[in-house]
């Protein structure tokens, strides 16, 4: 991606006409553009921020710094009521626009105020601002005894599976979504040389591709192979892996394969995701059809922070795991059963009652 020549915007000069206003509005995105580069985002992130700023500045009646929450009100009902993005997109949207008026009042408020004599104010409040598609829909998963219904009657389905390898691969990918947590497209990204057997007592997974916060590139952390994951990886690469083909040992092939051949590399291709999502959703058919359409790759990552939780993990461990920033968003993954907070309160007022016995 190539960023436009930017002008100081600290050197005086006036708005005479409104050519000089539009190009006033493209130095600031510019700049903006500019800054995010400096931060290290990816071009990726940067392109889809500069897309939603000029989608906003199409819809406002004048320059982009006269925004209102008024306008931030009427630009954001209009995509909910035409439908042409989903809670996500917009919560996405409405995050961007808000870092950008973020910007451009910490940065540039004085020097549009000198020009223009408009105070820049942040259109995008706690009124108007999107939840996300988490608002009122809780990806709460399953419950140990379904989810061990649909991985019991899997496992021993695949040997009958009219194509075994896809299928012991789709069982594989959503073990371990089940088991450590990994985000689907983690799970594409491995390769074989991603398995280290003598990192640690049980061996660990370099998870080379882990999402990166705010834009950034991949970030990569190490992943124990905790929760019965190192006998899971050692049975795929050691009985399923090598009948796709003879890049079995070779390192920087990749460890869930198509059945298709890369040419140009000369070894198996990788995976798609799709693919992955299509296998999880035929078997969740077959065997647990109460999920059928909801038991997804991220409902399972939801059940692998919640069973670990409950199980005694605490939540400092279990971020560090699923490879998040922050805690708070570790603690919005953990869904207990009914009962959690009922046994915790029995169980403190036990406590309490054998205190109060012993001081008598």
């Amino acid at each position: 991606m190539t960023l436009a020549v930017v002008r100081n915007l600290s050197s005086s000069r006036g708005l005479r006409s409104q050519q000089d206003v539009e190009d006033f509005e493209q130095e600031i995105v510019d700049q903006y553009a500019l800054s995010m580069a400096a931060a290290g985002l990816t071009d990726g992130h940067i392109a889809a921020s500069r897309a939603a700023v000029v989608e906003f500045a199409r819809s406002l009646p004048g320059p982009l710094w006269s925004a209102s929450c008024d306008d931030a009100d009427r630009f954001l009902a209009e995509l909910r009521r035409s439908g042409r993005c989903g809670s996500h997109t917009l919560a996405t949207k409405t995050a961007l626009l808000a870092k950008f008026y973020d910007f451009v009042i910490v940065r540039y408020q004085g020097d549009i105020h000198a020009l223009t004599g408009c105070v820049v104010e942040q259109p995008i409040d706690e009124y108007n601002r999107s939840r996300g598609p988490a608002r009122g829909e809780v990806r709460v998963p399953p419950s140990d005894a379904e989810v061990e219904a649909l991985f019991s009657q899997w496992g021993p389905s695949i040997t009958h599976a009219r194509k075994y390898l896809p299928a012991a691969r789709d069982y594989f990918a959503a073990s371990l979504w089940r088991r450590l947590g990994l985000r689907i497209n983690e799970t594409v990204m491995l390769d074989i040389r991603d398995w280290r057997p003598d990192l640690g007592e049980l061996g660990k997974l370099h998870v080379r591709h882990g999402k990166g916060s705010r834009g950034r590139g991949p970030k990569s952390r190490l992943v124990p192979a905790i929760n019965g994951a190192d006998q899971l990886i050692d049975w795929w690469l050691a009985e399923v892996r090598h009948q796709y083909g003879s890049d079995w040992n070779d390192p920087d092939a990749p460890m869930l394969p198509s059945e298709r051949r890369d040419a140009d590399l000369g070894r198996c291709a990788r995976v798609g995701a799709d693919a992955l999502r299509s296998g999880l959703a035929t078997q969740t058919n077959r065997w647990l059809p109460a999920w059928s359409g909801r038991l997804t790759p991220h409902v399972l990552r939801h059940y692998c922070a919640s069973s670990l939780y409950v199980a005694g993990m605490d939540l400092k461990a279990l971020q560090e795991l699923l490879g998040h920033e922050w805690l708070s968003t570790t603690s919005g993954y953990i869904h207990v059963r009914n009962d959690h907070v009922e046994q915790a309160w029995t169980q403190a007022n036990r406590r309490l009652e054998s205190r109060f016995g012993q001081g008598a």
